[in-house]
């Protein structure tokens, strides 16, 4: 047998593996918003149980509807897909004041509503120029550092327990191991250095007895998707127009991502691709909203995935939107991945978003640095990581406004476009 047969085989398996560190980047990310929500509005073992499996099965579903291009959806670059921590807050009060109802029938009229702005949004490109995106995309890394440390510490700042020895040794042990590989490893050791990454952090976890493994135990085999397992949906103007407004901010998100991935692929993005690209996730929302679980956004973390593998296909993606169809059906294997400790995950998203960020760097060394592009970044990097820092800073605004507020990404992007439509309007085309 050749050489050439030999690594034809072996692909399959290569690109499996390489899917598999790209579910592990946002499993944690994306299985803590059913985590807060279920807990925030009390849902007992069985409600949680289907909520966190059919999330998961639905972040597969809304990847392969963003990855896989049709005339109408998808933008075909190596995403995946998850509910956006900016949905957490305004699903909480919703579920809280009006109930599990209002919250779906709002998730389902956002979906909606990203479709039909999806065209007119896609052709406001040319007022995200380098400039923009640059400082949106140094935003989306630098502002996802304080997830990363805050899983560091252990997780949950609020307990007793947070940034003990045991925490802090297997976050910065974990990224020690990654900058390791990445330095002196060669070819596929080097583009799963993620996954090697937490696994190693894992495996001395286990070691060191800090792993609990009593919810493998407890967790179902099978789970099947039901419409409207927890009620049917209903609809009040003001929880729809409060998703409305989180949509906007992940669509906001989800542009950055776009031009990180198409700087990182070299592959150059029309109105088109942007148009298929939210229209998919118009569409994840919808499904979100009829299976009761949440809107879906690309999953920022994992443009640091690409960037360190290199690997800019798209066949590590389809295994990994697989894979997490298949945990979501069978809890008992999703509950493994739960074991792996908050603080190996956040060693891998300090490097994760540190990449992130140096891409915004980036491609914002390619800009010219007059003073009025420096002036844009300055301002809009600034604001955003000022009002990631102090969220409570506007506690005293309307929550609607706080949503919008508060996110440092928002903040941050608006401020960017704004003020190159001052300065920059006349080299805008």
């Amino acid at each position: 047998m050749n050489n050439g047969s030999i690594a034809s085989k072996s692909a399959p398996i290569r690109h499996a593996i390489l899917g598999f560190q790209h579910l592990l980047a946002m499993y944690s990310g994306d299985i803590l918003v059913p985590l807060l929500i279920g807990a925030a509005l009390k849902f007992n073992g069985v409600q949680m149980t289907y909520l966190i499996s059919m999330d998961i099965f639905m972040c597969g579903v809304a990847t392969l509807l963003q990855i896989r291009r049709t005339p109408i959806t998808g933008i075909g670059l190596p995403v995946v897909l998850g509910c956006a921590v900016e949905y957490v807050a305004p699903l909480q009060s919703i579920g809280k004041n009006f109930g599990l109802g209002y919250m779906y029938g709002g998730i389902i009229i956002a979906g909606i509503f990203i479709i039909l702005i999806a065209r007119p949004f896609a052709h406001l490109r040319k007022f995200f120029p380098p400039v923009v995106t640059g400082s949106l995309i140094t935003l989306i890394g630098f502002t996802l550092m304080a997830v990363a440390f805050q899983n560091i510490g252990g997780g949950d700042a609020t307990q007793p327990t947070f940034g003990n020895p045991t925490h802090l040794f297997l976050g910065f042990f974990t990224a020690l191991i990654i900058i390791v590989l990445n330095i002196w490893a060669k070819g596929f050791i080097k583009q799963i250095s993620i996954l090697l990454g937490i696994l190693i952090g894992s495996a001395t976890a286990v070691l060191m007895g800090t792993v609990n493994f009593t919810t493998v135990g407890q967790a179902n085999w099978v789970q099947i998707p039901q419409f409207f397992y927890f009620g049917v949906p209903k609809f009040e103007w003001s929880s729809i127009v409060t998703l409305i407004l989180a949509a906007l901010t992940c669509m906001i998100e989800s542009t950055g991502v776009y031009f990180a991935l198409s700087d990182i692929t070299q592959r150059k993005l029309t109105d088109r691709d942007l148009e298929n690209g939210y229209r998919s996730e118009g569409i994840a929302a919808i499904f979100g909203g009829l299976f009761n679980t949440f809107p879906y956004s690309t999953f920022s973390q994992n443009v640091g995935i690409v960037q360190l593998s290199g690997i800019k296909t798209l066949t590590p993606i389809y295994y990994s939107a697989f894979m997490l169809m298949i945990l979501g059906l069978i809890p008992k294997f999703g509950a493994i991945a739960t074991l792996i400790p908050a603080s190996v995950l956040g060693g891998a998203m300090l490097i994760m978003f540190g990449m992130v960020g140096a891409q915004g760097i980036k491609m914002l060394s390619q800009v010219k640095l007059n003073d009025k592009n420096l002036l844009i970044i300055a301002v809009s990097v600034g604001l955003g990581l000022g009002v990631t820092t102090q969220p409570h800073l506007f506690q005293f605004l309307p929550a609607t406004v706080q949503v919008i507020m508060s996110n440092g990404m928002v903040v941050g992007s608006f401020t960017a476009v704004i003020m190159n439509l001052i300065l920059n309007r006349g080299e805008m085309k």
